[in-house]
């Protein structure tokens, strides 16, 4: 059976129903502190790492988030699949507040520096990133929330957007009239760095608002926000119960060798400091 992570996003700090938790201190990464303890354990049978995406207590901003050392983290615990479970605002009328989306795109709207690359300091790696989402997973989380009685949207284009402040009208009907489904501010780092460490990875995303496009609705507020994923815990919860024992059963993860072919560095210039640092990652590469 395969390791599976779970990052919790806003809302989301800790799952219920794991067995024989331990609490793993990473304080020090190579490249520096994760944003919470990692929780091992098992749900449903199958081996289970969680974390908090922005640590107990939501600490973190989206834009201060260490994301290399968030999937670094996992990549050493042995984790071979990500779900990401994150609150979304909604960009379409038809994708309401308490539904699902299981997005198969993204489009990158951040404007800081956010570190999205493991392969700096004399290694350089192109990962393939035409399909961001790793299709054996989605199809895993779609059938997964139809069987349990949610409402799912499969398939769905998030737009990233850098916050912490949430759109103007003027942003999200800009974005609406790009065909944009859905908005959040991390989920992409994560995707891109965990292509990169050769973890497969999608997002279940709870849609708690329509951002703040929609006329006949509230404008978002953090207090709608965790109302509505209150109210949907439970059936997310129900989700990766199903979903958990299924992916970890998979044989196969379409990221296993996304590393194959990318990097492109010749193995004898690649520093000795910057070997040791990634050796999780491209340990198998250099050694075989």
């Amino acid at each position: 059976m395969a390791k599976i992570g779970i990052i919790g996003g806003s809302g989301l700090y800790e799952i219920d129903g794991m067995a024989n938790v331990e609490e793993v201190n990473m304080h020090e990464t190579p490249f520096g502190s994760p944003s919470d303890s990692f929780m091992t354990g098992t749900l449903e049978g199958t081996e289970v790492v969680f974390l908090a995406r922005h640590g107990r207590g939501h600490r973190v901003s989206p834009s201060e988030l260490n994301y290399r050392a968030n999937i670094y983290g996992m990549k050493k615990l042995g984790v071979e699949a990500i779900i990401s479970v994150s609150a979304c605002g909604s960009l379409r009328e038809e994708m309401k507040p308490l539904d699902f989306v299981v997005p198969d795109q993204f489009v990158d709207r951040t404007n800081k520096t956010r570190e999205s690359s493991f392969f700096t300091d004399g290694i350089v790696a192109h990962v393939a990133f035409a399909d961001p989402f790793a299709e054996e997973l989605r199809v895993v989380l779609i059938a997964s929330a139809k069987e349990v009685g949610a409402t799912v949207h499969p398939k769905g284009t998030y737009i990233v957007i850098e916050g912490p402040q949430f759109s103007t009208k003027a942003e999200s009907n800009l974005y609406r009239s790009w065909g944009m489904d859905i908005i959040g501010m991390t989920n992409l780092t994560e995707a891109k760095l965990a292509r990169e460490a050769e973890i497969s990875y999608a997002t279940l995303a709870a849609v708690t608002d329509y951002d703040c496009w929609h006329e006949a609705h509230d404008t978002v507020t953090v207090e709608m926000i965790i109302d509505n994923l209150q109210k949907n815990a439970g059936k997310a919860k129900e989700i990766l119960k199903n979903a958990i024992p299924r992916i970890g059963a998979l044989k196969e993860f379409s990221a296993s060798e996304a590393l194959k072919y990318a990097l492109i560095t010749d193995r004898s210039m690649i520093p000795e400091d910057t070997k040791k640092k990634l050796e999780p990652i491209i340990g198998k590469y250099l050694n075989g």
